[in-house]
């Protein structure tokens, strides 16, 4: 074992020395880049900025690439390949230029993942390098053709238990890793597969579709570079939680350009943590409301003028509230409602104009009419305010009047529904994760304000289509009517910039049809990437999110590939869960955990004092485990476990010094070896250890609260008590 440690770790010193080099001949190329900007013309500039962004990218690069630069070796038949082929996590070349280091994207680096004992694809010895840093602390090897090896006769020895057991076997930490030197031939197809159309990855829990997905993003973009970064790469997951769990996973295969966002981040500018209770969440997700916020968006809006009326030489001219609703559904018929703006004043003075009868003001024209009235403070004001610039934040805050909601939601929601929904904007205005795609179909039926172009920019705010002067008409529009109690601001992020080159959905099986709307208007034209298990689904109506999804991909290829072995539980938890899944009902996938640490579920039931039984539960698996544990509550008894644990100052001691602050939300800081979660915050999340508080009330919070339960016991990887 020594003498071959000692073999990589001085091919690996060589890496690294090469890696330095690289890294200073990019910092040379942005040097270089900077002096070209000195030319004082602008193709000197163009020059620096297209040298100075390439050198950032390659630094970048070699920086994440650090930890575990070098993961993987390939011995070949010698008729194939005398010398042995090293993966890592980027590509590198010597000074010669030849390759030193394999990008394990690359093609040729396909039979490490691919080669088995049954098809080994010239592969005789395949070793997993494990490193700390740039130092190789042990290899790990699988003889896959003896045959070729005896032929050969060559000095190929075999070492260690197998990569993946020791992979499957090590602690817990905070963040998800990536699996790039333990990828299985069933995993690799998914990463590996066609770029275009939609790949669905499907499998029980365990079964890597969350990784495999990542890794999948970082493959495509390494195989169609210039496509994926220009039009952006969109990663969706449930929570924040999980966002910041699996966010390290692709810098640390040398991909920094994507955007993660969890559902409540979807749309730019919005940030949403908090989730409304089921029955509310159950409501807003609904595609009914679809049609609530179309019906909202072509309202008038609230405190309007309801009629005009003004003298002109021998007329008195009036727009009472029939013609002025007219006029609206007019204007509505031509598109959205903000495109809309630069025609509202030609439309208003159309119908004016017929108003006209008198010879005095027949004499002097329809030119002077419009001229009189686009400097009449009076009417400018009228028509910014009749139909001001809106966007979907005031818009939603319309529908706080519950006499205004039972107008639109008449024959679409339910007067129960419309009361659940009263009640849960009463509050302080802040937006629930179940609010964000409603604020995305506002957007979408509300449209963008329109741009002026860099010409009409350049004549001094140009009058746009009709004479209208649009900076007039904002500037009293910002005056007369501010939205929520704001002046209105034309947004920085417009809806043509929304959509992706590569949208990868995780946890698709949540998604409501909403959320499949407001993620499916960013794919409209990408490549999808959909990781999902039915059976772990929070939303109770499936058949309705199968319909926006499909709405959704419609005209897209789709390729399906299915994950069947579970590397996550030990076979003991997952027998346990499995069971569950299968006593309540669940359609679920139910796939193979190779695995055993011959520990069973740990069942702790009618104790007389729930916080110190929980407590001494919390306490059992920190001693016993080196990694993260995690404390799985129903909601309403979040702040009570937390008091619990945060009243107990021994604990630090009988955690084996892990820290014993609990942070009460939902996102708790990365030091944190103990957490306290609710079922659905765990979605997508792993722990050494979890003890469950109270199953059957997270089994009762909701409609889907079997599903929740038993996405809760899967999430341990060694130990698992229940509390009852």
């Amino acid at each position: 074992m020594e003498r071959e440690i000692g073999r990589e770790q001085a091919f690996v010193d060589r890496v690294y020395v090469q890696l330095q080099d690289s890294a200073r001949a990019a910092q040379q190329l942005a040097r270089e880049g900077h002096d070209r900007g000195r030319l004082g013309h602008e193709g000197g500039l163009v020059e620096r900025d297209a040298m100075v962004f390439q050198a950032a990218k390659r630094i970048a690069q070699l920086d994440a690439a650090h930890e575990g630069l070098v993961f993987g070796r390939l011995d070949l038949t010698p008729e194939l390949d005398p010398r042995p082929r090293y993966i890592g996590r980027i590509g590198l070349r010597d000074a010669n230029r030849d390759s030193l280091l394999i990008d394990w994207r690359a093609p040729a680096a396909a039979v490490f993942y691919q080669a088995t004992a049954a098809e080994p694809h010239s592969v005789v010895r395949r070793r997993v390098l494990r490193c700390t840093g740039p130092t190789v602390v042990g290899v790990e090897d699988e003889l896959l053709d003896a045959d070729a090896l005896e032929e050969s006769g060559a000095d190929l020895p075999i070492i260690g238990e197998g990569a993946l057991m020791a992979q499957l076997s090590r602690a817990r930490d905070r963040s998800m890793h990536s699996i790039v030197a333990t990828i299985q031939a069933e995993q690799d197809k998914a990463i590996r597969a066609p770029g275009k159309g939609v790949v669905t990855i499907s499998g029980g829990p365990g079964t890597g579709k969350t990784v495999v997905a990542l890794h999948r993003a970082a493959y495509l973009l390494y195989t169609e570079r210039r496509r994926y970064e220009s039009g952006g790469v969109l990663i969706v997951g449930p929570s924040g939680v999980f966002m910041r769990y699996i966010e390290r996973v692709l810098p640390s295969l040398g991909e920094t350009a994507v955007a993660l966002r969890s559902l409540g981040e979807v749309v730019d500018g919005v940030r949403a943590t908090r989730h409304d209770e089921p029955a509310v969440a159950d409501v807003k997700g609904s595609a009914r409301m679809a049609e609530l916020m179309r019906r909202t968006s072509r309202q008038q809006a609230p405190g309007s003028p309801n009629e005009f009326r003004i003298f002109w030489r021998d007329d008195i001219i009036r727009l009472d509230r029939g013609l002025l609703g007219r006029l609206r559904r007019q204007l509505m018929s031509q598109g959205r409602r903000n495109r809309q703006l630069p025609r509202v004043a030609p439309t208003l003075l159309d119908a004016m104009w017929r108003q006209v009868r008198g010879e005095r003001g027949r004499d002097r024209g329809r030119d002077a009419f419009d001229d009189e009235m686009l400097s009449n403070q009076s009417f400018l004001d009228f028509a910014v305010a009749w139909w001001p610039p809106l966007d979907a934040p005031g818009v939603l805050s319309w529908l706080r009047d519950p006499e205004f909601l039972s107008r639109v939601a008449e024959g679409v929601v339910s007067s129960e529904d419309q009361r659940l929904l009263t009640k849960s904007w009463s509050g302080d205005g802040s937006l629930s994760v179940e609010d964000v795609p409603l604020l995305d179909e506002l957007r979408y039926s509300l449209g963008d304000v329109p741009a002026r172009s860099d010409d009409e920019r350049d004549v001094d705010e140009a009058l746009l289509e009709g004479g209208v002067d649009m900076q007039e008409l904002l500037t009293a529009a910002d005056r007369e009517y501010a939205p929520s109690g704001r002046a209105w601001a034309p947004p920085s992020h417009r809806i043509e910039d929304d959509p992706f080159a590569h949208v990868l959905i995780d946890e698709a099986q949540d998604l409501t049809p909403m959320q499949w709307r407001m993620v499916g208007r960013r794919g409209r034209a990408a490549s999808w990437t959909i990781v999902g298990d039915p059976a772990q689904s929070s939303w109770p109506v499936p058949a309705e999110a199968a319909e926006s999804r499909a709405v959704a991909l419609e005209g897209k290829e789709v390729h399906e590939f299915h994950l069947s072995t579970n590397y996550r539980n030990s076979s003991e938890i997952y027998e346990y869960a499995a069971a569950y899944a299968q006593r309540v009902g669940l359609d679920a996938d139910l796939p193979t955990a190779v695995r055993s640490t011959g520990v069973a579920p740990r069942i702790v039931e009618g104790v007389p004092d729930l916080a110190a039984a929980t407590r001494q539960a919390v306490a059992d698996i920190a001693g016993q485990v080196a990694g993260t544990v995690g404390i799985v509550v129903p909601a309403a008894r979040r702040s009570d476990v937390n008091a619990w644990l945060a009243s107990w100052p021994e604990f630090a001691e009988d955690a084996r010094g892990a820290r014993a602050a609990i942070d009460s939300s939902v996102a708790p800081s990365g030091e944190d070896r103990v957490v306290v979660l609710t079922g659905l915050d765990t979605k997508g999340l792993e722990f050494d250890g979890i003890v469950v508080v109270r199953p059957q009330e997270i089994e009762a919070e909701s409609a889907t609260g079997r599903a929740t339960l038993y996405v809760t016991l899967t999430r341990a990887t060694q130990l698992l008590t229940t509390v009852s």
